[in-house]
């Protein structure tokens, strides 16, 4: 895989903390950053596909068993008694 070099502007107490973080988990500060990008980047991909998938089941509806008959009025149905 192709890389390119970037250059990140991060306040130095959060670029403190992720290098302590990536040496306890014995990994370079770019790997760190990488993973954590990657993990965004699919997280956003799946949110996605998820809002995709259940637009397309709103758009064909759900059988919910009554072939599209009311069998209760709207008073019946709002009944307190």
């Amino acid at each position: 895989m192709e890389r390119q070099n970037v250059t990140l502007s991060l306040p130095k107490p959060l670029l403190k903390k992720a290098k302590v973080v990536a040496a306890q988990q014995d990994k370079s500060l770019s790997e760190l950053m990488r993973e954590a990008l990657e993990r965004r980047v699919n997280q956003s991909a799946d949110y996605e596909k998820a809002r995709k998938r259940h637009l397309k089941l709103l758009e064909l509806g759900l059988d919910l068993g009554s072939d599209g008959e009311l069998t209760i009025s709207r008073e019946e149905l709002h009944d307190r008694g």
